[in-house]
């Protein structure tokens, strides 16, 4: 199967983007494409957010699941709460959609929400009002502890999650055999898909329904009308509609659906959003080895409202409004409103994960069964061949994606780097071999800006323009830069049409006596340009005694032709012509001749 988030290879423009924002750097380098590790991942969806070429994907489970509902089995829609915050028409719409997709009942996740806090609070009631555990409601967090702090598991919450028991509480009601689809804005509940298959079946996400209802011509501003004209048309949520713990999306609604959030200032329990603020808690709690409050913990800033696949044209705040009157609206409007079952709640308690290890999948190993550690010798090793010699050359500039030159080298010796995604190190042996190029190669160079001062050169380009007999050491050809090239080259004017020409282009140049073969490329479109002098001096030199050559051969043969003219008639005057020609063709300039450019090949 697919995993969840992948790499579309032929998209990655290797900007480590992706590395600099995930949270535990489980993406791999691997010949310049940045690739997910499925071991390392968390499914938290940031590099899907945030890769500026979309080379970042979401598996998509749509195909599977059409085919799933049409099955001819009960399948059960578990809808996320925070689809109050997602779609701008009632859930009374959203529910007639879902129906007319195909589903046979429809439930909120928020119904397991509920049955969570129940479990939470019975075990509180038996231990002086006390849980210390950690909320398992965000999967992202549950992967998180399970693959970086191994330490931490016993304190995760003693329940499945609140979308795990939502799919057993549905079979205990509707029989084993009904199907489940989750759809919310978790990329991560894609994984329980796959670790605890039938709770549930399935996971979609916004993006995914918005495309099937639009494949379905379904128009949920209509359904809206229709439901305006006839409130009838709307199925009643399956087994009904959930109360205070449809705001769990939001950061602190769990706890503030809970008996503690009579409490304003929640001494038994603690509400974290953001996986920064995720990773520095359970880092901390790993050092102290102690915590008595409930942790609600979310990797989304804000909470669920704010998923990796929710709307992110519409703000946070209005997001936590719409779901804070949504809740309201449940607490206040008549009719049912679920109050829990504590049968199963009792058996949530008793059974734990249990009630799902049957179906669960075998779960990925920590990250450190997998991960050797490296000796100071071999970390200092890693550095010295990223080019960092000494302290003062771990820059920490994080350009490679890593928050220091160290963890750099370590995610090297893991295979999870390459050498050349260290910036100051690429810029350096360029530089290096950029250096090396100028004062070996024979012949002139120089690069100019826009402004036609110089950026860089050369000794010979200096020997032909600037009349030195003797090469000049890199610290002193600095002096020469930011120099205007006019004090150096008579035709500097020449540059100006260089930084708007695409193509490479050649001249012959004559110059105080030397015959020079220019080359013009560009370096930085509109900004670099840069010129190659070749002294082809000699070549033309020798040319000129061909030349000569060939006008005494021409003479000898005028002679000749005068003799014969009564026979060649018309032929020797065209003969005459065509030598000629080949004498212009190799002829030097004379001395006094005007120095200046021809273009190569005229």
């Amino acid at each position: 199967m697919i995993h969840p988030i992948y790499t579309e290879l032929t998209e990655c423009r290797d900007c480590y983007k992706c590395v600099r924002g995930c949270p535990v750097k489980a993406i791999q380098v691997k010949d310049g494409s940045a690739v997910v590790v499925k071991d390392r991942c968390i499914y938290c969806g940031h590099c899907v957010d945030i890769c500026p070429s979309h080379a970042k994907k979401i598996r998509g489970d749509l195909a599977r699941v059409r085919q799933f509902v049409q099955s001819g089995r009960k399948i059960f829609c578990s809808l996320a709460p925070s689809s109050a915050a997602e779609f701008p028409f009632s859930t009374d719409s959203l529910v007639v959609a879902l129906t007319r997709l195909g589903f046979s009942g429809v439930s909120e996740t928020a119904i397991g929400a509920h049955l969570v806090n129940q479990a939470i609070e019975m075990y509180a009631e038996s231990h002086d009002g006390y849980c210390p555990w950690i909320s398992t409601a965000c999967p992202t967090v549950v992967q998180t502890v399970r693959k970086y702090y191994p330490s931490l598991v016993d304190q995760l919450s003693k329940v499945p999650s609140p979308l795990q028991c939502h799919s057993a509480y549905l079979r205990a009601l509707y029989g084993e055999e009904i199907g489940v689809v989750f759809i919310g804005p978790c990329i991560a509940k894609k994984v329980e898909a796959d670790q605890s298959p039938g709770y549930p079946d399935f996971a979609l996400t916004y993006e995914e329904l918005n495309a099937w209802l639009l494949a379905e011509h379904i128009d949920l501003e209509q359904i809206e009308r229709e439901v305006f004209l006839d409130p009838s048309i709307v199925p009643s949520l399956v087994p009904c509609r959930a109360g205070k713990s449809t705001l769990y999306p939001v950061e602190g609604g769990m706890i503030a659906s809970l008996k503690w959030g009579s409490d304003p200032f929640q001494t038994h329990a603690v509400a974290i959003s953001g996986m920064n603020q995720v990773v520095g808690t359970l880092s901390g709690m790993e050092r102290e080895d102690q915590n008595t409050a409930f942790l609600e913990l979310l990797a989304c800033e804000g909470g669920c409202i704010n998923g990796p696949v929710s709307n992110q044209g519409r703000s946070s705040a209005s997001k936590k409004s719409l779901s804070s009157r949504y809740t309201r609206s449940r607490i206040t409007d008549q009719g049912p409103v679920f109050d829990g079952d504590a049968a199963f709640v009792a058996k949530l308690l008793e059974q734990g994960y249990s009630l799902i290890e049957k179906h669960t999948a075998e779960v990925e190993r920590p990250v450190s069964s997998f991960v050797s550690p490296h000796s100071e010798e071999e970390i200092d090793q890693a550095l010295k061949l990223l080019g960092k010699r000494d302290v003062s050359d771990e820059l920490n500039c994080g350009g490679c994606g890593y928050n220091s030159c160290r963890e750099m080298a370590i995610a090297y010796l893991d295979g999870m780097a390459e050498m050349e995604m260290c910036v100051t190190k690429m810029r350096k042996e360029a530089q290096s071999k950029m250096d090396v190029l100028l004062r070996t190669i024979p012949v002139g160079v120089v690069i100019v800006d826009d402004q036609l001062q110089i950026v860089d050169c050369n000794s010979n380009f200096l020997k032909l323009f600037g009349d030195l007999d003797f090469p000049l050491e890199p610290s002193q050809l600095n002096l020469v830069f930011g120099l205007p090239v006019k004090r150096f080259v008579p035709f500097y004017e020449k540059f100006n049409n260089q930084f708007t020409s695409p193509s490479v282009q050649q001249y012959r140049l004559h110059y105080k006596d030397t015959f020079l073969k220019v080359t013009f490329f560009s370096v930085e479109k509109q900004h670099l340009v840069g010129a190659l002098f070749e002294d082809i001096t000699t070549p033309t030199v020798r040319r000129e005694t061909v030349v000569k050559k060939a006008e005494d051969v021409i003479q000898r043969s005028l002679e000749t032709v005068q003799q014969i003219a009564s026979l060649l008639g018309e032929n020797a005057a065209e003969t005459e012509i065509m030598l000629n020609s080949l004498i212009d063709a190799f002829k030097v300039p004379p001395s006094g001749e005007r120095d200046g450019y021809m273009q190569e090949g005229s």
